[in-house]
């Protein structure tokens, strides 16, 4: 069974099942997060949705790169949850299940492909703090060894 945050599914409403899959990117004490400025200004793990016949690994590559510009390297599941979520951009009522990796940030490639996206360097403790959803902050919490 997938650990679920965030609010309850909504009666009357039909869900679409959404996986993702999204990076806690640890380097030098710091973490890698993308600032999201829309719909809702946060901070978010970078990731997203994965494609029709898209790998969740090639996935992760592809997210990770479109909103933070970087390349990275060895990742390694550490857990999965599911949260029910409004999604503006799609007009979307959706079970997101949210996959979540650690990998090494190794090489900056350029600026955010995504528009409305910048990286940003935040510490472990901002990061469980401000991240925009409960299962992020969670497992930002309980990854640990930041170096």
């Amino acid at each position: 069974m997938t650990r679920r945050f965030g609010e309850p599914p909504q009666p009357g409403i039909r869900y679409r099942l959404r996986p993702g899959v999204y990076a806690v990117l640890p380097r030098g004490g710091r973490l890698l997060v993308t600032h999201q400025a829309m719909p809702v200004p946060e901070l978010q793990l970078p990731g997203g949705g994965i494609d029709p016949g898209e790998s969740p690994l090639r996935a992760l590559y592809r997210e990770v790169w479109e909103e933070t510009g970087w390349l990275i390297a060895r990742p390694r599941r550490i857990g999965a949850f599911r949260r029910f979520t409004y999604m503006p951009d799609y007009d979307l009522w959706a079970e997101k299940l949210c996959v979540i990796y650690r990998a090494c940030p190794v090489r900056r490639l350029g600026p955010p492909s995504e528009p409305g996206h910048r990286a940003l360097w935040i510490t472990p403790a901002r990061a469980a703090r401000e991240l925009g959803n409960a299962g992020d902050r969670h497992f930002v919490s309980r990854t640990g060894a930041w170096a």
